[in-house]
């Protein structure tokens, strides 16, 4: 039934229920519902809003693992390495835990041979990670092109990588060794002198790291070789018929169209390039294994690792991680921002 409202235009009227209650509910401004919906439409609400939670939540929950993990086995050891740093925790002398502060950091510092593992890194550093970027590039566009067999060479450049560390140290140490090695007998054939390669301190730097980059290499090229495959295929066609050869293509296409890549690689290659451990602790013949007799090819993870484990100076090893830390770090944001400015500049 229908009555009139008090007070409402002339003819207007409200639907009532039949017993002259309140009127019944409506999903809209005119479409009366029946009753009993209202449970429905609470449900129905409900599940709207679960559904917006769970659009809003899930990424997140996805991507907890990994955080997870790295609070538990990365970021707690590297906390309590900085408690270790400002704490006399030398295990030989049998002190724990009175507070030093810098006064690790000041020792380390004033190492010599700290310092000298510092040049041993950069030097090692220099000689793997750059020529190692310029050669997965490289590898990576002779690769993206239309090869024979194009599945056995991607997977070739792999094989590498998957050789254990401690089997390529003997591949290598077989090609560098200071008597007989492969190496230095191909240069007496050719009427040169041996080099002493695990006594010379340069020439111990590039045999190692000519190890990184015969591991790495590959593994950094089918990086690139992903990012090159995602390239739009019109771009090339329209350097073509610009008149572009292909090395042009590659540089004025591929290169910059990659640019997020490049950055991904070298800041991963900077990082692991300044952690160099096992190369050079495999690498080394003598019984202490401290990088060289005079510690001419001693990084600085091996730096750590022989005042911590082997001499037992926990204080003096964790300022010395936290110092390694802290260049990483640093070089790694000028990475970042010199490749934004290299960015903005080639956009403008």
């Amino acid at each position: 039934m229908t009555q009139q409202v008090p007070g409402s235009p002339a003819g207007e009227v409200t639907a009532t229920s039949p017993a002259g209650g309140p009127p019944p509910p409506t999903d809209g401004p005119d479409r009366p519902v029946p009753h009993g919906s209202d449970a429905a439409h609470r449900r129905l609400l409900r599940r709207q809003r679960r559904s917006r939670w769970d659009l809003k939540l899930s990424p997140y929950l996805y991507v907890s693992p990994f955080f997870v993990l790295f609070a538990l086995v990365g970021l707690f050891p590297l906390l309590y390495t900085g408690f270790l740093a400002v704490h006399d925790w030398n295990r030989a002398y049998y002190v724990r835990g009175e507070y030093v502060g810098l006064d690790n950091f000041t020792w380390v510092l004033h190492d010599p041979v700290f310092r000298k593992s510092l040049v041993n890194t950069f030097s090692i550093f220099l000689m793997s990670s750059v020529p190692q970027v310029l050669l997965a590039v490289s590898i990576a566009g002779l690769l993206d092109n239309r090869l024979r067999g194009r599945t056995f060479w991607r997977m070739s450049v792999l094989l590498p990588f998957v050789v254990a560390p401690a089997a390529a140290v003997l591949i290598f140490g077989s090609l560098f060794a200071d008597q007989s090695g492969v190496v230095n007998g191909f240069l007496r054939e050719l009427g040169f002198d041996g080099i002493r390669w695990h006594v010379d301190r340069w020439w111990s730097h590039l045999a190692i790291a000519g190890m990184v980059n015969w591991r790495w290499t590959g593994y950094n090229a089918l990086i690139f070789l992903a990012a090159m495959q995602a390239v739009p295929r019109d771009l090339y066609e329209a350097a073509a018929l610009d008149g572009a050869g292909r090395v042009r293509q590659f540089l004025s296409v591929t290169l910059p169209m990659i640019r997020p890549t490049m950055v991904f690689v070298i800041v991963t290659s900077t990082i692991g390039g300044l952690q160099v451990f096992t190369e050079p602790r495999l690498f080394d013949d003598t019984p202490s294994r401290e990088g060289g007799a005079d510690h001419q090819f001693m990084t600085t993870t091996l730096y750590v690792y022989v005042k911590g484990i082997e001499d037992q100076f926990y204080g003096r090893a964790s300022a010395a991680a936290w110092i390694l830390f802290l260049i990483i770090v640093a070089i790694a944001v000028l990475n970042f921002a010199l490749t934004r400015l290299l960015t903005r500049r080639s956009a403008s």
